[in-house]
């Protein structure tokens, strides 16, 4: 067994608080957050069951670490409603109308911006045509 991996193998969870397992290596029946939207899933308030960690030398702590839940408890995803619907597509409308202009861009607008390009940047399309 490699050092790395006896560091993340606590499937008791003595060391850790809860069961722990290297990447990749966790048993069936343990799923993460987005592995149960796949399912069409979500936690549903259940409590972290286990967590899988590896090494990650560009974080501070030194290590990755992904929460796990158990598949049995996992309730299905709420349906979109149609007031969720119409909020959302508010939203999305407010990210892509440029305040400058007042035009649907097509795309969300960059925060960096704050503006479409073509408002951002007027000399660049006039030399493009």
């Amino acid at each position: 067994m490699s050092p790395s991996f006896g560091k993340c193998f606590d499937p008791d969870g003595t060391t850790f608080g809860v069961p722990t397992f290297p990447w990749k290596f966790a048993p069936d029946g343990y799923a993460t957050r987005r592995q149960l939207r796949a399912r069409g899933l979500r936690p549903g308030g259940q409590p972290i069951a286990a967590q899988v960690m590896r090494r990650a030398r560009r974080r501070k702590s030194g290590v990755l670490v992904a929460y796990l839940y158990r598949i049995d408890q996992a309730k299905p995803v709420r349906p979109m409603t149609p007031g969720r619907a119409a909020a959302l597509a508010k939203a999305m409308s407010a990210r892509r109308t440029c305040p400058q202009c007042s035009i649907d861009a097509g795309y969300c607008i960059p925060t960096s911006l704050g503006m479409c390009v073509t408002c951002a940047y007027p000399q660049d399309q006039t030399t493009a045509a």
